[in-house]
């Protein structure tokens, strides 16, 4: 066999064990071939194809880096149990996967990244698309993904193959150690034969470890939520990956503890539970912000704590305030300077705090307030969903009409720009798998492809990509990939002429959204913040890849035209865009919360001046880590 022949059929023998369920761990490969993997990985591909058409499915994609979002979105979906592989060829292939890589990293997915290599031999140095330093000639671009990866190595000799392969797989599996698995293979190694052992290619299971909570560590834990008078927990996306949400519900239901989400926690609690507060943080609602500010002890489960989360260590203002860390991973359970760390599975952890925690309950009128609390931004929510007759609707409206089109078990996909923050606020999450929002990254052109990697892990969902005019333009090319296979995904494309948030941001700080307009350039002011809108037709573009495209015009029952055209697209068994205008001034109810951007100390700029008075009283209210 060639290595790369190898190769396929080893990861199609892999399989994930979490206790009685079992799936494949690597159900298929992306490729784009070309100089490096056509004659190698491509090969392997069509001769697995044309002998054994389900020993390794193989997908086309458009671009290297949708490939790994396809995989994130997929993983996410499979609660981190499965991704799939992507190969790209030498060179620019394989570079346009970094941003993948990154974001599978940071956001703790597993992605599986097969980059070809220039030759092993040099015999013919330097090839086509060959990087070359003269300090170090070994030095290629796939050693960009290093930094980026979990695991990195490169098969040198096709007996390496065996030890990395099963070394990346570890990784791939280990939740506290998952992300972007990168092998590195050289073009001639990817072609060169070698006897592999039977071994090798024979079907291996991974059994996903659940680590116990030690006694001591868990003992801490009980005496510092035994004496809480306000606590609260942040339920990230941990909770989610354990499939712990059913211990997480029983546990504040005992308890009446009442619950914050991070974006990769939403889910954990359907929104309308008691104790359900909603986001947290610089996108959070009023009602987490409050409880965030005065609780004094804090119960991560499952949450890596970003800044968003934290807004920017502005978010726990109780000066004596205790963090009870549960996490998977040490590097996030000893967070905020905890000496409460519980490093262990976060079901297992809820498991045993339910059997501790047996007749202990909030204080009532703690409990009644938190009850108003709620209440009161349900209520501005409701408000904020109202269709006001505007020609140009506001997200808010446009994300309530989307959600009542929507059924409980639809998964929303988003990650950048203005709607995540308005999704944490504003999505009223029914299903725990029901909210996606890729946040650690926040990668504009995430949307589309992340969307039909759901849709591949959960066909029977519909999956609603709600996005943005600049992230669409960042990355809309899979939807040629989403016709091809005949993959429904639904998309709603808001097309804001412009960035919606940076522009927020930048008025913020005082950048009074310079750059932030999609507008015609203005010779004379040498800037872009003129009054010509761009003549770009955004559902045309869709519509030349075949899709479904419905356009809502600028008029007064927008927002009607809008949920017609949702019940449109959920009878079809097609996909669908509709592309709608909106109005990117108008803004979700302000949760008081806040990000830490740095304002510029010296300006001429009147609008910056006053940012920076802002700014240090903002800056003034952070906790430091200790002290």
């Amino acid at each position: 066999m060639t290595v790369s022949q190898a190769l396929v059929e080893f990861l199609a023998n892999q399989w994930t064990v979490d206790g009685v369920h079992r799936e494949r761990t690597i159900p298929g490969v992306f490729g784009i071939f070309g100089h490096g993997n056509v004659a190698g990985i491509g090969q392997a591909l069509r001769q697995a194809n044309a002998t054994q058409p389900d020993l390794m499915p193989y997908y086309q994609a458009r671009n290297e880096q949708a490939m790994v979002h396809q995989s994130v979105g997929y993983a996410r979906i499979h609660r981190r149990l499965g991704t799939f592989a992507s190969a790209a060829s030498v060179g620019p292939g394989a570079t346009n996967m970094l941003t993948g890589a990154a974001l599978a990293t940071t956001n703790r997915m597993p992605a599986l990244l097969l980059p070809s290599d220039t030759f092993a031999t040099r015999v013919a140095d330097p090839v086509l698309q060959q990087l070359e330093q003269p300090h170090d000639i070994g030095i290629t671009v796939n050693d960009a993904f290093r930094p980026l990866s979990r695991f990195f190595d490169r098969v040198q000799r096709p007996e390496q193959l065996y030890s990395i392969a099963l070394s990346a797989m570890r990784v791939l599996l280990d939740p506290a150690e998952t992300g972007a698995v990168t092998i590195a293979l050289p073009e001639d190694v990817q072609a060169e034969a070698m006897d592999v052992p039977l071994e090798f290619l024979a079907p291996r299971e991974w059994h996903l470890r659940r680590p116990l909570p030690e006694r001591a560590p868990l003992a801490r834990a009980i005496e510092a939520i035994r004496g809480a008078k306000r606590p609260m927990i942040i339920a990230g996306g941990g909770v989610l990956y354990s499939a712990a949400e059913e211990q997480l519900r029983r546990f504040v239901e005992l308890t009446g503890i009442p619950v914050g989400t991070s974006q990769a926690g939403g889910g954990v609690l359907t929104w309308d539970h008691p104790q359900n507060l909603g986001g947290v943080g610089a996108t959070g609602t009023l009602a987490a912000n409050r409880r965030a500010t005065e609780a004094d002890v804090i119960i991560g489960i499952g949450t890596r704590y970003s800044d968003f989360t934290t807004a920017s260590r502005t978010a726990f203002q109780n000066p004596d305030v205790t963090f009870v860390n549960i996490n998977v991973a040490a590097f996030d359970a000893y967070k905020h300077g905890t000496q409460v760390a519980v490093i262990a599975d976060a079901r297992e952890t809820l498991d045993a705090l339910l059997d501790e925690f047996a007749g202990f309950r909030i204080d009532a009128d703690d409990e009644a307030a938190l009850a108003r609390s709620k209440a009161e931004w349900d209520a501005l929510v409701d408000e904020a969903f109202v269709p006001s007759g505007s020609p140009l609707p506001g997200q808010p409206e446009i994300i309530g009409a989307v959600q009542a089109a929507s059924d409980p078990t639809d998964v929303v996909v988003q990650a950048a720009g203005s709607l995540p923050g308005d999704l944490h606020k504003l999505w009223r999450v029914r299903d725990a798998l029901g909210y996606h929002v890729e946040y650690a990254y926040s990668c504009m052109g995430y949307e589309i492809a992340g969307g039909m990697g759901v849709r591949r892990g959960a066909p029977d969902r519909d999956v609603i990509v709600m996005v943005g005019d600049g992230s669409y333009l960042m990355l809309n090319s899979e939807l040629v990939t989403a016709v091809a296979e005949g993959l429904k995904i639904i998309v709603v494309l808001i097309q804001n002429h412009g960035y919606a948030s940076i522009g927020h941001l930048s008025e913020t700080v005082g950048s009074e959204r310079f750059g932030t307009w999609y507008r015609a350039y203005d010779p004379e002011q040498r800037n872009f913040q003129g009054d010509q809108v761009l003549p770009v037709d955004l559902a045309a573009n869709a519509r030349s890849y075949g899709l479904d495209v419905i356009e809502i015009e600028p008029c007064e029952d927008a927002i009607a035209q809008l949920s017609a055209a949702m019940a449109t697209a959920k009878a079809s068994d097609r996909s669908t865009v509709i592309h709608i205008n909106s109005d990117p001034l108008v803004y979700a109810p302000d949760g008081a919360g806040w990000w830490d951007v740095p304002v510029a100390e010296v300006s001429t700029l009147e609008a910056t001046q006053q940012a920076l008075t802002e700014y240090r009283e903002q800056r003034a209210r952070q906790r430091p880590l200790l002290g």
